[in-house]
């Protein structure tokens, strides 16, 4: 039997960015991470607050700004380097896509370079 995969309830925010050439959808945590132009950009989270909404990857010296103009993100309460649109904000279908027009106009303050992968030691699986 083949195993269905989760369908997000939020998924329908990035339409607006999926035929972009760069667009990549990846699963991660039991949230969905949403990759453009080679960053993350968004991560949307369907479980228990704090982890129920849009997370917004971004750097530290993006919060103020993007605070100011976004009026109902705040910085998540366990990842702060990140902010947060939680899905119970009064109007959280405008503010989030604004958010991903923002995104969409390639608004170099949202998104974050994933990191490289260090090598790591390979452990001998080999007998001595």
């Amino acid at each position: 039997m083949a195993s269905k995969k989760k369908q997000y309830r939020l998924h329908w925010l990035a339409e607006p960015i999926m035929e972009e050439s760069s667009y990549i959808e990846k699963r991660m945590f039991g949230c969905l991470a949403i990759y453009l132009h080679g960053r993350m950009v968004l991560l949307m989270a369907e479980g228990e607050e704090p982890w129920n909404g849009l997370l917004v990857p971004t750097g530290h010296q993006f919060h103020a700004s993007l605070m100011k103009e976004f009026k109902d993100i705040v910085q998540h309460p366990v990842l702060k380097k990140w902010l947060y649109l939680p899905e119970d904000t009064e109007d959280f279908e405008s503010a989030a896509s604004e958010i991903v027009h923002a995104i969409e106009m390639n608004d170099p303050r949202f998104g974050v370079e994933p990191k490289e992968k260090k090598p790591g030691k390979r452990k001998n699986l080999t007998p001595p």
